[in-house]
């Protein structure tokens, strides 16, 4: 199935400073992330003979242009079911349908199938294009560096099962909603979960050493600057530590993390 990509500019917090906007099929064709209006996604929409729009999630930096374009083309508006409010405060109207994962919706002579994708945000899917086709995966993966996964829309439990299952699924290719296309789907999902862990073991090293406040245990486990996303990195390993309290391998209060009882008396 035809996928193509068009970068629009966002106030997005990603290095590339663009949020990726795609057009699936070739009419019909659906519209996923319209984070703004260009030029040249109008002339691609006007093209493919859009049907329907949907979301990846609804981080606003995705969501801008969704009722523009939805109005324009005439095209289905499809939100996750459980979360139609989140969808309405995010893109100002209300869904016409809603899907959840497993749903599949047919595109001519194929189908884009809705799959898990909750970690990064709690209404976030993945879209498989075609049977064993490519994945539009959004901000669960990036090709180079990694994905924020942070309080209060984050869960880490959830981003890292999502990780493996598109492993476990291995696509030929990953459409992420930041950058360019991941080639290598599985080697690139191999990092990023190395990359969760070792900042999880991190975290519980700087725990067992000392460090009890958010700020010490930041401190401690970012060896580089950043100050320039302090409360990006703080959101992060809030999440961390409530997926080690919740696990029992430290307890965190919301305000000071020790180590787990169990821990210490082992």
């Amino acid at each position: 199935m035809r996928v193509t990509r068009h970068p629009v500019e966002t106030t997005t917090r990603a290095p590339t400073g663009s949020t990726n906007a795609y057009l699936v099929g070739t009419d019909p064709a659906m519209l996923v992330d319209p984070a703004g209006r260009t030029d040249e996604l109008d002339r691609a929409v006007a093209e493919r003979g859009v049907e329907h729009v949907l979301l990846t999630h609804t981080h606003s930096d995705h969501v801008g242009a969704v009722d523009v374009y939805a109005a324009e083309t005439g095209a289905t508006v499809w939100a996750r079911r459980g979360h139609v409010d989140r969808f309405r405060d995010a893109t100002g109207r209300s869904p016409d349908r809603t899907v959840s994962p497993e749903t599949s919706i047919t595109l001519g002579d194929d189908a884009v199938r809705v799959l898990e994708a909750a970690g990064h945000a709690p209404d976030h899917v993945a879209l498989e294009a075609g049977q064993n086709g490519p994945i539009l995966c959004g901000d669960c993966a990036v090709r180079d560096g990694s994905v924020v996964v942070g309080t209060p829309d984050g869960d880490m439990r959830a981003y890292v099962d999502t990780l493996r299952r598109l492993w476990t699924i291995d696509p030929p290719t990953l459409f992420p909603g930041h950058g360019p296309a991941v080639e290598t789907p599985r080697e690139t999902l191999e990092r990023l979960l190395e990359h969760r862990a070792r900042r999880e073991r991190r975290v519980l090293a700087a725990v067992d050493s000392g460090a009890r406040t958010l700020e010490e245990i930041l401190e401690t486990v970012y060896e580089k600057d950043i100050s320039g996303v302090y409360d990006l990195a703080e959101a992060t390993v809030v999440c961390h530590l409530e997926t080690l309290d919740a696990e029992g391998r430290l307890e965190w209060d919301g305000c000071h993390a020790t180590p787990s009882r169990e821990s210490e008396t082992s």
